[in-house]
């Protein structure tokens, strides 16, 4: 985190906005209109634990009311406060615009420590959260739809989407209030790992570009780059597993109590069971020991990808980061005063707007799916193999030869949902990303990726409310 406490994430994300306004063609009212919080919801409410009674604070921000229903997670943490759910929910607003996603911005947060609540406070304070939200008209299908974010997961999400559903019985799209919800009551094959893995596609789709990685020094193509990744949570892990699939050496892994250095490469899973079993990274087999966890940003590699908190990356560090492209898994990790220093060295840094959208993606393809209630595959699945089989029969008569039966099954293999959910965050990764190279590039004064992303999100909400006709 950065040393300076009256650091402000909220306008961190304003000086961002501000820097890329004056590239685009709207008035300073319509500006002034998508950079503000449209709603702020702030509650205090009581909830039994144990013998006592405790006030808990939570909020619930609706950036932007450009598009309905707004979209964000709800994170449990210590750390929650207004500046920070505002900040996020504005984050939420433009990244769904870059991936051409219909809603706007939203983020809750609940201000506890978990790990001092059992399971059945938890539920407790979820559900009277829930209620809270309900009383204020804050969530519903086509209102506002949560979702998971740090220190919640899909146990939280059916907490409340029973709740909704208990206070909304006659909503026929009750299932839709919620997404990031286990796969019995209707969540989406791929939600796990859909933050992960945008990741991967994007990252994978800026190395793909001859031209920027030349500049960087760097040859095209993941495989063979050095990865450091801080956070071995749900997005910092599938993001190095995937990146080590494809060929990318792990050197480095971080968390908040440590981190380890290993030049010739970092097993994922392993790293991961070695942390579970012991509590912490550190004497990790092989691996350089780093007690200070700030230090294992600095270290050399060619992509540090921070996938933890805000503002990790701060004016008293960014000097110090050796990497030649910074990922932006996390929200907000690269403080505006960073992020100078950053382009000033020459680091590539692709932005949390673009990067970590591979969330709400697949959440909005939940979210369709509770609409239409029809699992994705269902209606297509058995056609296609069939018609797959009439090919291959029609080619083996042709050409007089037989496949085998493993080639036969995997050529006839028809979409099940979870191929239908990748397809789709795949192409919606890859093609934003053109989108916002495409104005990098051909944009004169614009020097970096976020600024670019900022561009391509503030001209789609702009022509958005051009359209609604809400300014005469």
């Amino acid at each position: 985190m950065s040393t300076n406490q009256e650091y402000s994430f909220f306008k961190g994300v304003e000086i961002n906005f501000d820097k890329a306004a004056k590239f685009t063609r709207f008035s300073g009212g319509v500006l002034e209109q998508i950079k503000a919080c449209n709603a702020i919801l702030r509650v205090r409410f009581p909830v039994r634990i144990g013998h006592e009674i405790e006030v808990i604070e939570a909020y619930r921000v609706q950036h932007s009311h450009h598009k309905l229903p707004c979209k964000g997670g709800i994170r449990f943490s210590m750390e929650v406060n207004q500046d920070e759910v505002m900040a996020l929910a504005a984050l939420m607003t433009y990244k769904c615009a870059i991936v051409n996603v219909p809603f706007g911005g939203g983020k809750g947060g609940i201000k506890i420590d978990t790990s001092k609540y059992s399971v059945s406070d938890l539920e407790r304070i979820t559900r009277r959260y829930t209620s809270e939200l309900c009383k204020k008209n804050f969530i519903g299908p086509g209102i506002d739809v949560p979702a998971p974010d740090y220190g919640t997961s899909s146990r939280e999400m059916s907490w409340i989407v029973d709740t909704y559903a208990t206070l909304y019985p006659n909503d026929l799209n009750a299932m839709a209030s919620v997404t990031g919800k286990p796969i019995s009551q209707g969540g989406v094959r791929g939600r796990v790992e859909a933050t992960g893995l945008g990741v991967f596609f994007g990252i994978r789709e800026a190395c793909s570009i001859e031209e920027d990685m030349k500049k960087l020094g760097l040859t095209t193509g993941i495989q063979g780059k050095k990865i450091i990744v801080q956070g071995l949570g749900n997005v910092g892990y599938h993001a190095a597993k995937f990146c080590q699939n494809a060929g990318a050496i792990i050197v480095g892994v971080i968390e908040y109590n440590g981190a380890i250095y290993k030049e010739s490469g970092i097993d994922v899973d392993e790293a991961q069971a070695h942390r579970k079993q012991h509590g912490a990274l550190l004497d990790f087999p092989g691996a350089l020991n780093l007690p200070d966890p700030a230090t294992g940003l600095e270290q050399a590699c060619d992509i540090l990808i921070p996938a933890a908190l805000e503002s990790v990356i701060h004016k008293g560090n960014a000097a110090k980061i050796q990497a030649k492209i910074v990922a932006e898994a996390a929200n907000g990790p690269v403080t505006a005063e960073a992020d100078a220093i950053l382009i000033a060295k020459g680091i590539m840094v692709i932005p949390d707007i673009y990067l970590n959208a591979g969330g709400v993606t697949v959440s909005y393809f939940e979210w369709l799916k509770n609409l239409s209630h029809v699992k994705y595959g269902r209606l297509e699945k058995r056609f296609s193999e069939n018609r797959y089989s009439d090919i291959m029969d029609a080619v083996e008569r042709m050409t007089d030869k037989v496949m085998s039966p493993t080639e036969r099954k995997l050529v006839q293999k028809g979409p099940e949902e979870i191929d239908l959910v990748h397809s789709g965050l795949e192409d919606t990764m890859m093609g934003s990303y053109q989108e916002i190279r495409e104005i990098w590039a051909g944009t004169t004064g614009v020097d970096d990726l976020r600024t670019a992303a900022f561009i391509c999100a503030i001209n789609k909400i702009g022509v958005a409310y051009e359209e609604l006709g809400i300014f005469p």
